[in-house]
């Protein structure tokens, strides 16, 4: 599959949620056919004290646009059946919390932790 290069996008949005950092990245292939390259990038510290190595583990999928109904049509379907069962995300504000308290390794009761992998 063609992947391209960083050369290749047309237009970039980025995604900070906490310790995962979300890319969107509009490409163009071999064709000049435009697609939409989701990167999930999550830091992961390894090893305690004055020398913790950092690394990024890194997730994609790669939309074209003739699955984007589709695609759309089952991501809000899903994310509607959550809301259903769990409620609305929390405000901001609480996100932000709940954040702080997962990077210090204590949990809040109320915390919905969602992980997707591609």
């Amino acid at each position: 599959m063609y992947e391209g290069s960083d050369k290749d996008i047309v237009f970039s949005k980025s995604i900070k949620a906490g310790k995962r950092i979300y890319y969107l990245d509009v490409k163009k292939n071999r064709k000049d056919e435009m697609f939409l390259a989701i990167t999930e990038s999550k830091k992961i510290v390894s090893g305690e004290g004055d020398d913790p190595q950092i690394n990024f583990e890194k997730h994609k999928i790669f939309l074209y646009r003739e699955d984007f109904e589709k695609f759309t049509g089952g991501l809000l379907e899903a994310i509607q059946y959550i809301v259903d069962q769990q409620g609305a995300a929390a405000p901001r504000i609480q996100r932000e919390e709940s954040e702080r308290n997962e990077e210090k390794g204590t949990e809040n009761e109320n915390s919905i932790n969602i992980d997707i992998d591609f």
